[in-house]
């Protein structure tokens, strides 16, 4: 099979020798892509996209037993590209997609709804999610992709009022908070307090993660400096914390000095392991295949014991999957 092919040929190329760690039960950040959506994102007609088989092949490779799946339909009205015709058909669409695909291996895959959450079709987005089986039990949100931005008073508004309606239905939010790279917004610190203050109170009720550690995959200036906000506040044991999660996805890259990886696992250990989760991201090149993304994420100094309890973890929005 071609995934565990190139797989192996990437770990023999970029990892050393080492023990490996208890793989972990479950990856909590993937992406599938129909061929509509790979086509749009990749600007190539012929693309097949990646499906849930392609993704249960690939997780069978790893000996991971369960994976999210992240909804990409939020590409279909990425603030950077052209608007499309009939967007939020193309929306409903690729929402419809993932729980059909998802539905094929129910005790393996679990999916969220996703949308651009300042679109004026946001809220019926997702009142309908909220009651199709395979996306009812989270949503995600891209404020990179949607261009969602945390100066903006009339965004952050906004925001707070969908985290509001998914805590009331009471759907996992998974966000990737580090805002638009295309363009330029600001990101750290500040970014990040906006985020503590004004966002996390409005879901009190129900799990979220943070993804990417805070940033956008990679370790960069930016992505530390709104990570020490979370920190913080998780040493002084702020309550709005409580139901906060982070994942690790695509954090840890090829070619990563020591100094960068002794940055990393020191941020993990404030967070605390015990809240920290494993994901692959999307498959779209060998380096975020699960086997490999496990492999990389293992070259951080922490200790055999750590590794354990982050491969272990299971949230509540997981723990009845986890069971079968």
């Amino acid at each position: 099979m071609r995934y565990v092919f190139c797989t192996m040929v990437v770990l023999a190329l970029i990892l050393p020798a080492k023990s490996a760690a208890q793989t972990p039960v479950i990856d909590y950040h993937q992406h599938l892509f129909s061929p509509a959506a790979a086509a749009l994102v990749t600007g190539d007609p012929n693309s097949q996209g990646i499906s849930a088989r392609d993704l249960i092949a690939l997780l069978d490779s790893a000996g991971i037993q369960h994976a999210i799946v992240l909804s990409v339909a939020y590409t279909w009205g990425k603030a950077s590209r052209a608007p499309v015709d009939n967007e939020y058909e193309r929306v409903k669409e690729e929402n419809d997609w993932t729980a059909r695909q998802v539905q094929q291996y129910p005790d393996r895959l679990r999916g969220f709804c996703s949308f651009n959450p300042l679109k004026p079709y946001a809220f019926e987005e997702l009142a309908r999610c909220s009651k199709e089986p395979q996306l009812q039990q989270g949503l995600k949100l891209h404020f990179g992709n949607s261009d969602v931005d945390l100066d903006n008073p009339a965004n952050v508004a906004r925001v707070r009022e969908v985290f509001a309606a998914a805590n009331g239905y009471r759907m996992t939010i998974v966000v990737h908070m580090r805002t638009s790279l295309d363009n330029q917004r600001n990101y750290g610190a500040d970014q990040a307090r906006v985020f503590l203050d004004e966002l996390l109170p409005a879901a009190p009720d129900v799990p979220l993660q943070i993804a990417h550690l805070a940033g956008a995959g990679g370790f960069e200036p930016e992505t530390a400096s709104a990570l020490s906000v979370f920190t913080e506040a998780i040493a002084g044991h702020d309550p709005r914390m409580k139901n906060v999660w982070f994942d690790a996805t695509a954090v840890v890259r090829p070619g990563m000095s020591s100094d960068e990886l002794q940055q990393i696992t020191a941020r993990i250990r404030q967070i605390g392991v015990q809240r920290l989760l494993y994901g692959s991201d999307a498959a779209a090149n060998p380096f975020t295949y699960p086997r490999v993304g496990w492999r990389l994420f293992q070259r951080l100094p922490l200790s055999q014991a750590e590794f354990h309890v982050i491969a272990a973890n299971v949230t509540p929005y997981m723990r009845d999957l986890a069971r079968r």
